[in-house]
């Protein structure tokens, strides 16, 4: 396995014409969607860079269907190690407690100033749960959200008060899920191309989603 530098979002100055991606979400596992995702919000809105932030503690699944969180950082970093314009923070790892957005979007901006720009990048599925967020009217109020959805996903489901604070970005790869990633390793059925190469061995080596320890028939896929 090549040497991965870890990028830190601490060393960066502060700068107030920064313009941040923020993607944060469980990585389990992190897929081409999310990559594909980051960079078209990278390219259409201009940013400096998109930060990738896995969850310790997500708040809306039970933490024992979660995979542990070495792997899923582990495959954070090979995942977007080839791209410059992205990083991954264990600044949710890192912190105790469940992972609310309001507070890792306060933290960056300890980081990077309170006149940096962020853009919290998101599905238009989990953005129509706003109203359960955590301290959502401040959230709304310190970050510009994006949200992926797939073309032809009617927009009239989205409450006009919002519209002002989203912005949204049709992505055709939304079809693919780590929902259904994982069913597919479970099921013997291939990945290749779904995720990155990189990705994927890590999953074969660490024999990931699982029900049985018993690899002999997707191994033959890597090939």
């Amino acid at each position: 396995m090549k040497m991965i530098y870890r990028k830190n979002t601490k060393d960066n100055q502060k700068n107030s014409d920064i313009q941040i991606g923020i993607m944060g979400g469980v990585f389990d596992p992190i897929h081409i969607g999310h990559l594909f995702t980051a960079e078209e919000a990278r390219v259409k809105f201009h940013l400096d860079k998109v930060i990738f932030v896995p969850c310790l503690n997500p708040t809306h699944k039970r933490n024992d269907h979660v995979t542990a969180v070495k792997h899923r950082l582990e495959m954070s970093y090979l995942a977007t190690d080839s791209n410059s314009f992205f990083e991954v923070s264990k600044i949710e790892i890192n912190r105790s407690g469940p992972s609310y957005t309001i507070d890792t979007i306060k933290e960056f901006r300890n980081i990077y100033g309170w006149d940096a720009k962020f853009f919290f990048i998101t599905g238009v599925d989990a953005f129509l749960e706003i109203e359960t967020w955590y301290k959502k009217d401040e959230l709304l109020n310190i970050c510009q959200f994006v949200a992926a959805t797939r073309p032809g996903y009617d927009l009239n489901k989205l409450h006009q008060k919002f519209k002002k604070v989203l912005q949204i970005m049709e992505i055709p790869l939304l079809a693919i899920s780590s929902t259904d990633i994982r069913y597919r390793i479970r099921n013997n059925l291939s990945i290749k191309y779904i995720v990155l190469e990189e990705v994927r061995d890590y999953i074969y080596q660490h024999q990931l989603y699982l029900r049985k320890k018993v690899i002999s028939n997707i191994r033959k896929q890597s090939g």
